[in-house]
């Protein structure tokens, strides 16, 4: 397995997509970025990322929808929701749909940190 894990991230705002490109990458992460859920599909398709963090409200298609195409086509890919839409109903259906975890926006820079190390461990048991 690389050491260097390829992230997926998928958020409709420029700002937070560029601040959070930063985070992973002082994590040694390589970054690639997807600004709705269609985008996100064809980029998993093309890129093979190691984990995908997802935001769930955007535009075209959402999060939910990005996270059911994504789990049927690559059911052992790590996602992680992020959103500041944070029901305890959404939260329990990108769950349910096999998210690996949600994060409540404003985020702090530990939560992304635990993320990536979550990431990093499930892309090992599935000896990627």
């Amino acid at each position: 397995m690389a050491d260097k894990l390829k992230i997926l991230i998928t958020d409709d705002s420029k700002l937070l997509r560029k601040k959070l490109r930063a985070e992973l990458e002082q994590l040694g992460c390589e970054v690639i970025e997807a600004e709705n859920g269609k985008e996100a599909i064809m980029k998993d398709l093309q890129e093979q990322p190691d984990g995908v963090i997802l935001d769930i409200v955007m535009p075209e298609v959402g999060g939910i929808e990005a996270l059911q195409v994504i789990k049927e086509v690559n059911p052992d890919i790590p996602i992680i929701m992020l959103s500041s839409a944070g029901t305890s109903q959404k939260l329990k259906e990108t769950l349910e749909l096999g998210a690996l975890d949600f994060i409540q926006k404003p985020y702090t820079s530990d939560q992304i940190r635990q993320a990536v190390e979550r990431i990093r461990r499930k892309v090992e048991e599935n000896g990627k």
